[in-house]
């Protein structure tokens, strides 16, 4: 793991989303770091603007003020800069969608945060990289979760970092993530069954022939994926298919799938492999 000197410069990006959402934890956090190192600070309006931030950080070590979402973003952009390698990123978590930065080890109090940025140590952590040059974090499901209206989602993976990918069936930030839609978008009619082939190393795990009710693709121990599939049931409760190797291809006729807190537009197929310490986040010591 990667240590940290506090003559560290700090590259912090506020994004505009946890500066609307929670400005009193945005400013206790500059206060922090501020007070911990020398901070540059940068107020993105948005997403082209981050981007910019990001790419033009230099020597100094980027930390993002933000949400799940902001995390997904800021490594998405390392990923495509192929800098992701060689940068350690941190992040203090503030924002409403905060669950897959939870499942990450990273507190969730604007101090404790911060001063894990300043006082932590950067955990190389495993990636799940698809072939159009995506990446997830925590994990994704197929086909994405469609919250109620008044019960919110949480991001894919954030259970399944626990071990327990099947134990909840409402997903706190999706209906966050879609929270600037209008009523009606919320609550469209579930999906029905999917006619998915999922391969995992070339091994088939379920057929077109074998309808599921939904499919699991996380990061597992040990540098692999995961991958549950839960067959309709017919009668009494159909049992799991589980797999783990170093790549997942998913086939249909066309399909969405949830990716940690955004939902994708339909696809035909994808392929998800692993790459083991792809990236560096700061985590408190001893977490």
């Amino acid at each position: 793991m990667a240590t940290f000197a506090t003559s560290d410069q700090l590259l912090v990006i506020i994004d505009p989303v946890a500066r609307r959402t929670d400005g009193e934890s945005v400013r206790i956090a500059k206060d922090v770091l501020s007070a911990g190192a020398t901070a540059k600070l940068c107020l993105p309006d948005g997403p082209e603007e981050f981007a910019r931030a990001l790419a033009r950080r230099g020597s100094r070590r980027p930390v993002v003020v933000g949400d799940d979402r902001a995390l997904v973003r800021a490594v998405s952009l390392l990923h495509r800069q192929r800098e992701l390698a060689g940068c350690v990123l941190s992040m203090v978590p503030v924002g409403s969608v905060l669950t897959l930065a939870e499942a990450l080890g990273l507190p969730t109090g604007a101090v404790a945060a911060a001063r894990a940025v300043l006082d932590g140590v950067g955990r190389p952590m495993d990636l799940l990289v698809d072939d159009s040059d995506g990446v997830v974090l925590g994990g994704l499901r197929i086909p994405p979760v469609v919250p109620r209206a008044d019960r919110p989602a949480e991001p894919v993976g954030a259970t399944a970092v626990a071990g327990r990918p099947w134990l909840r069936s409402t997903y706190r930030s999706l209906v966050r993530t879609l929270a600037s839609s209008r009523p009606s978008r919320l609550a469209p009619a579930p999906p029905g069954p999917a006619r998915l082939r999922v391969e995992v190393d070339g091994v088939t795990l379920v057929d077109l022939d074998q309808p599921v009710e939904a499919v699991s693709v996380t990061r597992g121990a040990g540098g692999v994926v995961e991958v549950e599939a839960r067959p309709v049931s017919v009668g009494a409760e159909a049992s799991l298919l589980r797999a783990a190797g170093h790549a997942v291809t998913v086939t249909g006729s066309s399909f969405r799938y949830q990716a940690d807190a955004t939902v994708t537009l339909p696809v035909r197929t994808r392929t998800w492999r692993i790459v083991e310490g792809a990236w560096r986040l700061t985590v408190p010591r001893g977490a």
